[in-house]
């Protein structure tokens, strides 16, 4: 057998990547323990810090708190002073890492690759016996971490951009219409849209029953009222009729029968309704999708989005780089003729179907 040549500059380069993405994974933790210590958010607008300070602050031990910033300077996620022998977080890190409100706050997000690594054992058996594991089966760190994460996305364009792309469903939620918000998880789409849509009356369902009993809790608290309801129910099986607006929040890739949602969804839509698809964004082909975000979303399908598809009966495995065409394709089969891409970000798209 002949070895081949080796392209050391080759070599070289692919090593540098591979470090830098396990320096990669080391940050997680980093950034994971900053956020849930409070350090970013002691050190945002507080401008040039010492490690005592930052100690003082966050009633930390300082020892600690100087080895992490130092690693959050390696990385770049501080700014270093070596003059003062200071720290500063700057405003735009501080979007990030320290304003839980901000549509682009990363810290809750480290959970669900940490999830990843508790299920490792499940993957495995997954791989080799080709059987699924469903959503509740993951380690609980994965719920609360796709609910936050996605929560921010949602509450940054959800009611300011991807709604007014649609085409007339603002002015019919602003007269009041039924909404089904299908695979709600923890139901943070479902409130967002009701706070803002007082004349309309909002359904979140999921079939994951914990997901529900934390959007029962979250609708408690923000009080919308008789508007708001949440069930357990699956995407085939939901109940009511005459929906005015359907919603698919990067649920519709997770499920194992996609095609029957649809199905379902066309028989529940009001003949002038209107389904609003949010998937995570992709391009059709896999030579197109070669990209830091793409890599992300299908190391998480691999693990979670089909692992769960093929729990669910596995008749349509979609994963969640599906593109626009395999989307289309599942409602154009469930009898819509209108789909349109009305928007799109760096991490999701967002399509308008009706029938």
């Amino acid at each position: 057998m002949n070895t081949p040549a080796i392209d050391q500059t080759k070599l070289n380069d692919f090593i540098t990547r591979a470090v830098g993405d396990l320096s990669a994974g080391y940050g997680g933790v980093m950034v994971s323990l900053g956020g849930k210590l409070g350090l970013y958010q002691a050190m945002a607008g507080a401008g040039p810090i010492s490690a005592q300070e930052l100690a003082a602050r966050t009633a930390c031990a300082e020892r600690y708190v100087s080895e992490w910033l130092n690693s959050q300077a390696a990385g770049g996620y501080v700014d270093y002073h070596a003059v003062s022998q200071t720290y500063e977080l700057s405003a735009e890190q501080a979007m990030v890492l320290a304003d839980e409100d901000s549509p682009v706050y990363l810290p809750h997000a480290w959970n669900i690759p940490a999830s990843m690594w508790f299920d490792e054992a499940k993957a495995i058996e997954a791989f080799r016996t080709g059987q699924g594991v469903a959503w509740a089966d993951h380690n609980g760190r994965l719920f609360c971490g796709v609910a936050a994460f996605y929560r921010n996305a949602y509450r940054g364009s959800l009611v300011s951009a991807w709604l007014p792309a649609l085409d007339g469903v603002v002015e019919r939620l602003e007269a009041g219409i039924d909404v089904a918000d299908i695979g709600c998880g923890h139901g943070h789409s479902t409130l967002l849209m009701a706070d803002a849509f007082p004349r309309s009356r909002f359904y979140g369902f999921d079939a994951h029953a914990a997901s529900i009993a934390e959007a029962r809790q979250l609708a408690g608290e923000a009080n919308p009222g008789e508007r708001v309801r949440f069930e357990v129910a699956r995407a085939a099986d939901y109940p009511g009729k005459h929906y005015g607006l359907i919603c698919f929040f990067d649920a519709l890739h997770d499920m194992g029968d996609p095609d029957a949602a649809a199905r379902h969804a066309a028989s529940t839509l009001a003949a002038d309704g209107t389904v609003m698809l949010i998937e995570p964004f992709a391009n059709d082909r896999v030579e197109d999708n070669i990209s830091p975000i793409a890599r992300l979303y299908y190391a998480a399908s691999t693990t979670i989005c089909c692992a769960h598809a093929i729990s669910d009966g596995g008749h349509r495995v979609l994963g969640a780089q599906a593109g626009e065409a395999r989307l289309a394709e599942v409602f154009r089969k469930a009898g819509f003729t209108h789909i349109r891409r009305a928007a799109e970000t760096p991490f999701n798209l967002i399509l308008e179907v009706r029938r």
